[in-house]
């Protein structure tokens, strides 16, 4: 019997969470978090059970505006060096937001190792805005060329960490954003006092600032003062700016 090759494994897009609008002008592509080094699939419900809490509640706040939200299957677990594996699944999945949606913009929103993946698929010409949830960045290694930013430049960037993350150092965003900052003004980093990589403590805060975030930045909505302050803020005001419990996008 003649040996069947194992099928390549494919990224694909999940269902559209929440009703799908007749007609989409706008797609926020969820990236889950993710492993170092792994090249293993991932467990469809473990992997996005990080992004489906923030797909859903930005699925139903932009709604009237004809938001599509997908969560991005990945095809494996691992970024993986190099291969950078989850990066190329997420600007496979802005291709494909564009192949069925048209010319939309599309928003990256990554927790962990997916928000590494979002701040690198940003050059993808669809993707107008990125936000990254605790992103996963490796150490700074002088021998090792730095995390890119210049992908960032023409996108509205929102990265939000805690500060008693011990699973990857906060300070490791705040240089990256800082050097985003120099080509592209429209860079904002939040920290959360206290809260660790999950950001659970502030749960509800985070997800009304990346809701108040995105509509901005895919609708052209007002967004609140504290959004507002934070882009206007030269470094490292901006890039450091407190989320307050009890934020909410309605407060503007």
């Amino acid at each position: 019997m003649a040996h069947q090759a194992t099928p390549a494994r494919r990224a694909r897009l999940g269902r559209a969470l929440g009703p799908e609008p007749t007609a989409v002008s706008g797609v926020v592509l969820l990236l889950p978090g993710g492993d170092e080094v792994s090249g293993r699939r991932p467990s469809p419900l473990l992997a996005t059970a990080s992004v489906r809490g923030l797909g859903r509640r930005l699925a139903r706040a932009g709604r009237e505006e004809g938001l599509a939200a997908h969560v991005v299957h990945y095809r494996c677990r691992g970024w993986n060096g190099s291969e950078a594996n989850l990066s190329r699944d997420a600007a496979w999945a802005a291709d494909e937001a564009v192949r069925r949606y048209g010319d939309v913009p599309v928003c990256l929103a990554g927790v962990g190792m997916g928000g590494r993946a979002a701040l690198h698929a940003a050059g993808h010409e669809a993707v107008n805005s990125v936000v990254a949830l605790a992103p996963w960045l490796p150490e700074e290694d002088v021998a090792a060329p730095p995390e890119p930013v210049r992908q960032l430049v023409g996108r509205q960037v929102l990265i939000v960490h805690g500060t008693n993350d011990e699973r990857t150092d906060p300070e490791l965003s705040f240089r990256l954003a800082a050097r985003a900052k120099k080509a592209n003004r429209d860079v904002c980093r939040f920290e959360v006092h206290a809260d660790g990589h999950g950001l659970s403590q502030y749960r509800d805060e985070v997800l009304a600032l990346a809701e108040d975030f995105v509509m901005g930045a895919v609708f052209g909505r007002a967004v609140s003062r504290p959004v507002r302050d934070a882009l206007a803020a030269p470094p490292p005001l901006g890039l450091r700016m407190p989320l307050a419990a009890g934020f909410s996008p309605a407060r503007r």
